[in-house]
């Protein structure tokens, strides 16, 4: 076992924990992170064809459109016409759909809290570096292959 195996486990079963724990809430409220998370994806990103979604989240396009129809179903999404492909459609966060993400914020708020509110301000600002630091050099490995 690497000497990095403990904080790969360490680092994976958290943000399976805290992806449960909030998938399980906000399906108590009548909610679905899945869609929650990909109607969040296009109100930072702005419209995006169904296979930038699916690159975006590591989905096949299958799974992706499948989502896009259920949202377009109820008014969160809609599809517009891309101007430089005929075949291809931009997928764009409604009103509804913003409102929809937004009655998410606080429930996603509290957990964010709960999980990361036992670190003083030092302990934070360590993580967030680290993680950072991490996630760089994963980008910059990924950009050389």
């Amino acid at each position: 076992m690497s000497e990095l195996e403990p904080l790969v486990s360490a680092y994976a079963e958290l943000y399976l924990q805290l992806m449960r724990t909030m998938d399980r809430r906000m399906a108590d409220q009548g909610a679905s992170l899945a869609r929650t998370k990909l109607l969040l994806c296009l109100q930072k990103r702005g419209p995006l064809r169904a296979t930038d979604i699916a690159d975006f989240f590591s989905q096949s396009p299958r799974t992706v459109t499948e989502a896009i129809d259920g949202l377009e179903r109820d008014g969160l999404v809609e599809r517009k016409p891309d101007p430089d492909d005929r075949r291809a459609k931009f997928i764009n966060v409604t009103e509804k759909g913003l409102e929809a993400a937004a009655k998410t914020e606080p429930l996603r708020r509290q957990l964010i809290d709960q999980t990361f509110g036992t670190l003083d301000d030092d302990e934070r600002a360590t993580l967030l570096r680290l993680l950072n630091k991490a996630s760089a050099s994963l980008k910059s490995a990924d950009a050389a292959d």
